[in-house]
């Protein structure tokens, strides 16, 4: 009983979040760095930057698990003061977050296999590399930014959270909605905030729910 409090506990949301955050900074910063010249033939001549995209999309499972803990345990913080209507907006924004960055994971290791080929397809490379840059950069960031959003709201809502961090959320959210397609360093925004979220729930106190208590004693 003692270990699935734990499990459960805003501690357990916190790891997670970090664990999330540090590995998708990573991820999203090294595969820019190997794309930062990213045309066929110098990528194909290229194994340093092969080798940096390859990393980057094995850290991409562990940051998914990470996420769906970090989501699950925020859910259960929530408990009876949830709100419906935004706790649905920030569990669906962060599974279709999820999914979309996981796609872009598989089609990236197929255009990754596709480099290591003897005579690879331009036009089949331009067309995935575009189907994956769309789908992250506009979709995922996107989500990105709705999760943000909610839980910012949530954050408001409950007491959950600062309200400077809120407020900082819903300028993340602004800058992923308008500049995360076009200008791509911009989505280290979103695993930077669930970074600062993470630590400020590890180290701030959850606050003490009075209406709960005195239901409890009644």
């Amino acid at each position: 009983m003692l270990i699935a409090r734990r499990w459960r506990s805003r501690r357990s949301a916190a790891i997670a979040g970090i664990i999330f955050a540090v590995l998708l900074l990573a991820g999203l910063t090294m595969i820019r760095i190997a794309l930062s010249e990213s045309s066929l033939q110098v990528l194909q001549s290229n194994a340093q930057r092969q080798g940096l995209i390859r990393l980057s999309l094995q850290l991409v499972p562990f940051a998914g698990i990470a996420f769906l803990w970090f989501i699950g345990v925020i859910r259960e913080q929530l408990g009876e003061v949830e709100d419906r209507l935004f706790s649905t907006v920030f569990l669906g924004s962060g599974l279709l977050f999820l999914a979309m960055l996981f796609i872009g994971a598989v089609t990236s290791t197929s255009l990754l296999a596709l480099l290591t080929g003897s005579d690879p397809n331009a036009e089949l490379f331009a067309y995935g590399r575009s189907t994956t840059q769309t789908l992250i950069s506009v979709y995922a960031m996107r989500m990105a930014a709705v999760f943000t959003i909610s839980v910012s709201t949530l954050g408001l809502r409950t007491a959950g959270l600062p309200r400077w961090v809120s407020f900082l959320g819903y300028l993340v959210a602004l800058g992923l909605l308008v500049a995360a397609g076009e200008h791509r360093w911009f989505q280290l925004l979103f695993p930077a905030w669930v970074l600062l979220v993470s630590i400020v729930i590890l180290v701030v106190r959850p606050p003490v729910r009075t209406a709960d208590t005195n239901s409890a004693v009644g």
